[in-house]
């Protein structure tokens, strides 16, 4: 019946499925739904790959390495097949330098010779108007100049300004979107925020830059101006450690003495701030005055700075080797003692190479009442002596006898070059971590037929001053193939 009760619910209960289908929203509106989904997705995905890349680029701190993270970031985070920086000049008119990313081998190959852009073209509005730039259509832009030949082909272009200090640093290219598409405005969204946090990053690495050159420059201050030796060979070198502001206490000296000896000094104070710095070069001025005079010994120099450091206090703890090479009846003879240094490094002239493994003694400022060891070897004519503080073959990783072998190979390696290469051999290939400053003093005895050497013995061969030959503990003794020419691996 039409008044019953149960018919009138049970037609209102059939209704209640129409009527909400009919309120669901149209295909239209999911499909919007869906796409608002998908950009949230997307924006998120941006966001995480975005805080990824400030704390990657941000732990950079060589800006070459930096300006190549930067177009890497850049580059995954649009899906962007190319990518490159440029570096505005001075006057901000033109490209000073330029960092392409994303060439393969025969694209490069392909462009072998071709100059790299300076700022025409599209690149060009992009420095005069410093706005995000979206094009399409490269070839269809007006301002478009153009591909040399040899150039990969490109269509999209995306490019943003970094500013650093309020100036334009430079601009980031970005050129095919890898899915084929063009690049949207999400894209340039993100590509702006990480211009942002490169400019905070290049800012970075230059200060870390102009940091590390001024404390270089410092060091490099308070060293001493090599004199000259001749016709002793001499060479020095110093590196300052990687990390910024690292002041080291490391130290060379060197000095002809009216004998005809030579004095060689070699030191490091402990530290590496600018207290270690000053006292270093008071330590070092002091142990050059001590060690002029030629009636004492090597290690009653140290004996008397030790004594002179504990008088006047405060002094820091500090490693040296003080050397000399003097005449000898028969070749020459080099006297040295060491406050806790490395041993020195010898190299003969039949490219045997040793170690001179001795009492090294305690370091400077430990304990002035303690005697001081003195040591005394036997060079011949064209011997080569190393002096060199422990930055150069310390890693935190490894023994210190790893170190010490492997700075006894290259010295093998080039022992027949001269002194500077040998120098420029052992700082460019040491095998420390540079974690630590290092310096290095080379002193070579005059060669054979020198006027001004002494007569070398003429049983070289058989011994050194009629000793037996000195032993080779690192079994890397050999002969120089060709004396006179240097040579390099």
């Amino acid at each position: 019946m039409a008044g019953d009760p149960q018919d009138a619910s049970g037609d209102e209960s059939a209704d209640a499925p129409s009527m909400s289908l009919l309120n669901l929203p149209l295909s239209s509106d999911l499909d919007r739904l869906g796409e608002q989904m998908h950009a949230l997705a997307r924006a998120q995905r941006s966001l995480q790959g975005l805080l990824q890349a400030v704390l990657g680029i941000s732990s950079e701190l060589e800006l070459p390495a930096v300006l190549r993270r930067i177009v890497r970031t850049a580059m995954d985070l649009v899906g962007a097949r190319y990518g490159a920086l440029g570096v505005l000049d001075d006057e901000g008119a033109l490209l000073a330098e330029f960092v392409p990313l994303g060439l393969t081998t025969q694209e490069l190959e392909n462009l072998a010779g071709v100059e790299l852009p300076r700022g025409r073209g599209l690149l060009g509005h992009l420095i005069r108007h410093p706005e995000p730039l979206r094009v399409e259509n490269i070839d269809g832009h007006p301002e478009s100049a153009g591909y040399p030949p040899g150039h990969p082909p490109m269509r999209s272009l995306l490019g943003v300004a970094i500013s650093v200090r309020g100036r334009v640093y430079g601009n980031l290219y970005l050129s095919e979107r890898k899915d084929g598409k063009p690049f949207d405005q999400h894209d340039e969204g993100v590509i702006l925020a990480l211009a942002g946090t490169a400019g905070v990053a290049i800012e970075n690495a230059r200060l870390y830059h102009q940091v590390r050159n001024n404390a270089e420059q410092f060091q490099r201050l308070l060293l001493p101006r090599l004199l000259d030796l001749h016709p002793f060979a001499a060479c020095t070198v110093y590196r300052p450690a990687t990390a910024p502001g690292h002041l080291g206490g490391d130290w060379y000296d060197a000095l002809k003495l009216p004998d005809g000896s030579c004095v060689a000094i070699i030191g490091d104070v402990i530290g590496h701030d600018m207290q270690a710095a000053a006292a270093m070069s008071q330590t070092r001025s002091m142990l050059r005055a001590l060690a002029f005079d030629a009636e004492k010994p090597p290690s009653a120099s140290l004996r008397q700075l030790d004594r002179i450091m504990e008088t006047a206090g405060g002094s820091l703890v500090t490693t040296a080797c003080v050397a000399r090479i003097h005449p000898a009846d028969r070749g020459w003879t080099l006297h040295w003692s060491s406050a806790g240094h490395p041993p020195p490094l010898v190299v003969l002239p039949d490219e045997t190479v040793r170690y001179l493994d001795a009492e090294p003694g305690l370091p400077l400022g430990v304990d002035a009442s303690l005697p001081r060891p003195s040591h005394s070897f036997t060079l011949p004519a064209d011997s080569t002596v190393i002096l060199y503080t422990d930055g150069l073959v310390e890693r935190h990783d490894e023994s210190l006898d790893r170190g010490l072998e492997a700075l006894a190979l290259i010295a093998r390696r080039h022992a027949c070059a001269p002194v500077d290469e040998l120098c420029a051999a052992l700082a460019d290939h040491h095998p420390s971590d540079g974690h630590d400053d290092m310096a290095v003093l080379i002193l070579r005895t005059p060669p054979a037929g020198d006027e001004r050497a002494p007569e070398p013995e003429r049983t070289e061969r058989k011994g050194y001053g009629g000793r037996a030959r000195p032993t080779d503990p690192l079994g890397i003794s050999g002969e120089c193939a060709h004396p006179t020419h240097s040579w390099l691996p």
